[in-house]
């Protein structure tokens, strides 16, 4: 099997406008400067610079074809959304070494903008960055921008303020998600675009959507994105991917049909449909999946690194490329986190370890090593060293010893917004008119009587009667009995948005917060202050200093616990174990790590030493329930099964 040279190592420097006269002295020069002070080898370093780049990666009968060589996608797929922009290239160095020659990754538009016509590229969002340093690191990079990626990530990746259109349908030609679709391709495919193959960059294809055939609402959106991809610049190979439910209505002229699969059964039933309505073409499984993700109160997913081995020497047994899904999972940082809803409504966990070839975080799995021997010895050539493991530590345990209870916390909080009736998170009027996308939503109102309170509630809903929790309402539980009171009461209900769906026919119906009115023995109540706890960076800085007070005896929950994680030397990855904690999220140093929950299967979080400072970090947890003594910390990960239920 041969393989295309990498990509240059200093692709951002070069403009493929110039005239070769005029930059060959400096190239030359560049050239021997990198030769002489890095010591890289000739052969790595002039094709990628020098050779004359036309064809791109084409689909030539059976095989890819990249300029003139035959070509095999070895792919593997990191999110730098999801992985700590400082350990990017740890991570992208121990993917060359295990023998792959193809990034893919996909691009979150929710998070790239947050607000209309607010992007967002910056630090871990820096997706320039990262094509640029796999091109460096010598990987060719397949992009799959969306809009909709799935990807377990809030709403498949599809920003929430969408879903301020109660007609919105996405996902479709409907004029209210084309027009947005179409400004967020204008704003990023230029950025996009010069990193393309043909203009000097590592990106050899681009996906178009994602997995549609199972959703195939509309049958002009395919070929609308395709002409939106193709409009703006877009001129590398073009290709879909879809699973078994969905790969029959998922194929499109003029477009590359690949697929999806954990099986060798799935294999053989998709790769011969595939030959029935495409004819001779490259075979490609897009996402092999290495791996699953976990649920809140489910099991741990493993795969055997043995099956996975086997499966991959059966794929390219077949005679076709494959691309690792994932080979590194990382974590789903803050609220990003999707869900599940076909029968029961399921979110996933904070972690994204997904048993994949590296794990959270990054270290080498038995898969890894099978899977390096097998690359190894296809490729021809001798891999790269493998990187060092980067060192972890358990720091000493953590003792939270300041407080702050959510009841006097709003005092310090952002103007409520005053409503006669419940609106739901997406439609508050706050964030420049784009409403509220993550986060938990608390809506309180006065009530003068006890009796059965009931309502849709998304997607979690702890009520309270004054401070009093008295229960939740949930998917399950719609109904709850207020228990006797005497005169005005003030009632109060704190919705968590426990992550958007991201896959399945029902993503239009993800509003969260309260749904329509909420009753109290069925008359709808009235006159609401609903406040937006979305705890981002500016949530935090409203709760200085002295507003904090030392823990009592009993403390009042939901509330905020304040401590201080100090470190001497250099600081390291860690894992926080929150034992006699029950559910909330952790902050350090203003970075939200993600929720926490003991009815597992997570039972730690994963926290990056890039992240912690030598000398003071600051902890703040959010509890909704009951506080641990400390805070524990361990240098391995916890993804066991907790039988804690709640």
């Amino acid at each position: 099997m041969l393989a295309a040279v990498p990509p240059s190592r200093a692709m951002s420097k070069w403009s493929v406008g110039r005239k070769p006269s005029r930059t060959l002295g400096l190239l030359l020069l560049v050239i021997l400067s990198y030769l002489v002070l890095r010591r890289l080898d000739w052969y790595n370093l002039v094709p990628a610079w020098l050779r004359h780049r036309q064809s791109g990666l084409q689909a030539n009968g059976q095989h890819f074809m990249l300029e003139d060589s035959t070509f095999w996608i070895f792919g593997g797929s990191v999110h730098y959304f999801r992985v700590p922009k400082e350990y990017w290239r740890d991570r992208l160095l121990k993917m060359k070494a295990c023998g792959l020659n193809t990034l893919t990754t996909y691009v979150p538009w929710n998070l790239h903008e947050p607000e209309r016509g607010k992007f967002d590229f910056s630090g871990n969002l820096d997706l320039e960055a990262f094509v640029l340093l796999a091109a460096e690191i010598g990987l060719w990079v397949i992009l799959r921008p969306g809009p909709y990626i799935c990807s377990e990530i809030d709403l498949g990746g599809l920003p929430s303020w969408l879903l301020q259109d109660s007609g919105m349908r996405l996902r479709t030609t409907y004029k209210g998600f084309t027009e947005a679709v179409d400004l967020y391709f204008d704003h990023l495919m230029s950025r996009v675009v010069p990193l393309q193959y043909k203009h000097g960059g590592p990106i050899i294809a681009v996906q178009v959507e994602n997995e549609y055939g199972s959703y195939n609402r509309d049958p002009a959106y395919m070929p609308y994105i395709k002409k939106a991809l193709e409009d703006r610049g877009i001129v590398e190979l073009l290709l879909t991917s879809d699973n078994k439910d969905g790969l029959q209505k998922g194929v499109m002229d003029g477009v590359l049909a690949t697929i999806n699969l954990q099986s060798q059964h799935e294999l053989q039933l998709l790769t011969n449909f595939l030959l029935s309505v495409q004819r001779v073409q490259p075979k490609m499984v897009m996402e092999y999946w290495t791996g699953w993700f976990d649920s809140w109160g489910g099991p741990h997913n493993i795969l055997d690194s043995s099956e996975v081995l086997k499966t991959v020497s059966a794929i390219l047994d077949a005679g076709s490329s494959i691309n690792l899904y994932m080979f590194h999972g990382g974590t789903n940082f803050g609220f990003i986190n999707g869900a599940m809803h076909f029968h029961d409504y399921k979110s996933d966990v904070t972690s994204y370890d997904y048993d994949a070839v590296l794990t959270e975080a990054g270290d080498y799995t038995a898969k890894y090593f099978k899977l390096r021997s097998f690359f190894g010895s296809i490729s021809g050539v001798p891999l790269p060293p493998q990187p060092d493991l980067l060192p972890k530590i358990a720091y000493e345990p953590l003792s939270l010893n300041f407080y702050l209870s959510l009841w006097d916390a709003l005092q310090y909080m952002e103007e409520p917004v005053n409503s006669e009736k419940p609106v739901n998170m997406e439609n508050l009027p706050i964030n420049n008119g784009n409403g509220q996308s993550f986060g938990y939503t608390l809506y309180e109102t006065t009530i003068a009587s006890s009796g059965v309170l009931s309502g849709l509630v998304r997607d979690r809903g702890q009520v309270f009667v004054n401070t009093v929790s008295i229960g939740f309402l949930d998917y399950e539980k719609k109904k709850i009995v207020i228990p006797l009171i005497q005169g005005y009461t003030r009632l109060r209900i704190l919705v968590e948005n426990r992550g958007r769906v991201n896959y399945g026919d029902n993503i239009d119906d993800q509003r969260k917060g309260l749904i329509g009115n909420i009753y109290l023995n069925d008359s709808p109540l009235k006159k609401f202050r609903i406040y937006s706890l979305d705890m981002k960076k500016s949530f935090f800085q409203r709760f200085s200093v002295d507003k904090w007070s030392p823990i009592p005896a009993v403390p009042t929950f939901p509330a905020f616990f304040l401590g201080v994680l100090s470190i001497s030397l250099s600081p390291f990855d860690t894992f926080m174990k929150l034992e006699g904690w029950e559910k909330g999220v952790v902050f350090i140093n203003g970075q939200n790590l993600g929720r926490y929950w003991n009815i597992g299967p997570q039972e730690t979080l994963y926290l990056p030493g890039a992240w912690l400072d030598q000398g003071i970090n600051q902890v703040i947890v959010f509890e909704e329930k009951m506080a641990g003594p400390v805070i524990q910390f361990t240098e391995t990960p916890h993804l066991g099964r907790n039988q804690y239920l709640d």
